[in-house]
């Protein structure tokens, strides 16, 4: 009963934690700025709307600008189904990821813009810097390590989780990294690749974009349940720990919507040494959180 019970529960969370983390992202942002903002549900209206429009393309598109939107889509849920399900090794994520972002890369070159090339250097950057402590996190989370009750056992975990939050907000693009507050292509990445979409592929891209959200935020969620001694009582043990999941989540992205709302983008000359101390960081702390 309570594998029907779990299985329910993962089948409601793959539906509806797209839809929500984004509508409560939006909504505190919005509130911390004293506004009043959209509602929860704006971005599923939005989406609905958006794939019921046919796309508005120029003469010389190419089969790329169907097939990009897709192959978007397709790769985050994979990497959804793969941080949500665990049918198979999160060594895999990189690889989607690789693919997510060559499909934006392809829609926006194949748009043969100025802010396009732009955004897409600007994402390629990002990506460099940011592979190498991802893959670093999902080894962390692969391995047997655990977070310690001692109080630097607390401490380095705490770390440790907080520059993994860094290093997951480089890969979705937000403050101090991109802006996406404002609507200036100068100043974004992921917006910027996607100026030429419109109709469907719009909503394809603003579904993949938002079930790429959900799946890193669950992903940080599961490495701080599962490799934490704090989390394995007997009343938090097996399936009640599972079910911390979604207030979790949650409250991560009430956490992003305060952030994007009172921080600023940084100079892109101080990604490299940010994330190459980040990963140096990392490196050190899955140490010894290891040796504690």
């Amino acid at each position: 009963m309570d594998h029907y019970i779990y299985l329910t529960y993962l089948f409601v969370l793959f539906i509806v934690l797209p839809f929500l983390l984004t509508g409560i992202l939006r909504k505190v942002r919005a509130f911390t700025q004293g506004r009043k903002g959209p509602k929860i549900i704006q971005f599923f209206l939005e989406f609905q709307k958006f794939y019921l429009k046919v796309p508005v393309l120029h003469n010389n598109v190419s089969s790329l600008s169907h097939i990009a939107p897709r192959v978007a889509l397709f790769s985050s849920l994979m990497i959804w189904t793969l941080v949500l399900f665990e049918w198979a090794p999160f060594i895999f994520i990189p690889f989607f990821l690789a693919l997510y972002r060559f499909a934006y890369i392809g829609f926006a070159m194949e748009g043969a813009t100025s802010f396009g090339g732009m955004a897409s250097g600007r994402e390629i950057l990002l990506s460099v810097m940011v592979e190498p402590t991802f893959i670093l996190m999902i080894l962390a989370a692969q391995s047997h390590i655990e977070i310690s009750e001692t109080p630097q056992g607390i401490l380095i975990g705490s770390l440790f989780l907080i520059l993994s939050f860094i290093a997951i907000l480089a890969e979705l693009a937000k403050p101090p990294f991109d802006d996406p507050r404002t609507h200036l292509e100068l100043t974004m990445v992921h917006e910027a690749m996607i100026l030429e979409a419109s109709g469907r592929q719009m909503a394809f891209f603003e579904l993949a974009s938002s079930v790429k959200l959900s799946a890193l935020l669950v992903f940080l969620v599961k490495l701080a349940l599962e490799h934490s001694k704090i989390f394995r009582t007997n009343s938090l043990d097996g399936l009640n720990r599972e079910f911390l999941i979604l207030p979790a989540v949650i409250f991560l992205a009430i956490v992003i919507g305060f952030w994007e709302a009172n921080s600023v983008r940084r100079k892109w000359t101080w990604i490299p040494e940010f994330m190459g101390l980040t990963f140096i960081a990392i490196l050190i702390l899955g140490t010894l959180v290891k040796l504690s």
